[in-house]
């Protein structure tokens, strides 16, 4: 579910291609996740990515005094519990800023900044293709839109919230994890157009759900075993409706996003299993799609309050 990493990730990430191989405007752009690497000497604590566009990762780092070199994607950061004083320099351009909560820094693909921070930062990464940001804007029908604005601790409690959510991406589920970040990918990508792509845009309210019978077939496949395709691609190609659409009008119909009704879903299958004496903790773990019973039990505890061992002495 999370990239790959070799057994020396900060390695895996330093040598990753500086440039891509063509002579696109984007062609001297590093990979994020590699240039964050080299100017933070050190490795995610995690990450995870998405092939439909998109990668979130967690970082721990201390003091940076060093220039982030031009990268093809936009990075959008939000921090967690650490107070800093940040400086970035392009050119006679100085802007200063405080990592804090509920603030939120962006640096726009492309360019290239000095940064000075003087101390320790516990940051949520977003790393943001453009042409996932211009796919949600074109399923929007809102205008296009050029790059996003540069900002430097900014407040924006809303954007960071969604960050700080996405440090929770991974639940050691993986049809439950792929689903939850592409939907976060999005929403953050709307709240990006609305609030830092440089225009006033508006998205219109979606009215209506899903016809009864496509509704049905989109439940169907998220009920479906954990080798089927549950991606947001998928149930929007079955509904014949782009990821956008798809999202509104599933909540629209049912109450509840595609993840949060998988997730209540995979939560009464525990239940149900739970009840039979026989059904061993980590045999239901692994029927349901979790990767180890204490994923599930953290997962299981998250929506009950309750270990399934303990939920499952209460039900007697």
């Amino acid at each position: 579910m999370g990239k790959p990493m070799s057994d020396d990730p900060l390695q895996a990430l330093l040598s990753a291609p500086a440039a891509l191989p063509d002579a696109s405007p984007t062609a001297e752009r590093r990979a994020a996740d590699a240039e964050m690497a080299r100017v933070l000497k050190t490795a995610p604590v995690r990450m995870a990515s998405d092939p439909s566009g998109g990668a979130i990762a967690h970082w721990k780092h201390g003091a940076l005094h060093d220039t982030v070199q031009p990268m093809t994607d936009h990075v959008i950061m939000t921090y967690i519990g650490s107070m800093q004083r940040l400086e970035r320099r392009s050119g006679r351009s100085v802007a200063i800023g405080t990592a804090r909560s509920g603030v939120v820094t962006i640096i726009p693909g492309g360019s290239s900044a000095r940064w000075d921070i003087p101390g320790f930062v516990n940051v949520i990464q977003l790393y943001l293709p453009q042409k996932t940001l211009a796919r949600v804007a074109g399923e929007a029908a809102v205008p296009a839109v050029g790059d996003l604005m540069e900002r430097t601790g900014h407040p924006d409690p809303t954007t960071s919230r969604l960050l700080v959510s996405a440090a929770d991406v991974l639940d050691g589920n993986a049809a439950l994890d792929a689903l939850f970040r592409q939907q976060l990918t999005d929403l953050l990508a709307t709240r990006l157009l609305t609030a830092h792509a440089g225009a006033s845009i508006a998205f219109q309210q979606t009215m209506g759900g899903l016809s009864p019978t496509t509704l049905r077939r989109a439940i169907e496949r998220l009920r479906s075993n954990s080798d089927s395709d549950v991606s947001l691609a998928a149930l929007a190609s079955d509904a014949g409706l782009s990821r956008f659409h798809f999202c509104r009008a599933f909540k629209e119909s049912t109450g509840l996003s595609p993840h949060a009704w998988l997730r209540q879903y995979r939560l009464e299958q525990a239940m149900n299993m739970l009840r039979d004496p026989d059904e061993s903790i980590v045999s239901i773990a692994a029927a349901l799609g979790y990767s180890t019973q204490t994923a599930f039990a953290a997962a299981f505890r998250k929506l009950t309050g309750e270990s399934p061992s303990d939920w499952r002495k209460h039900s007697r």
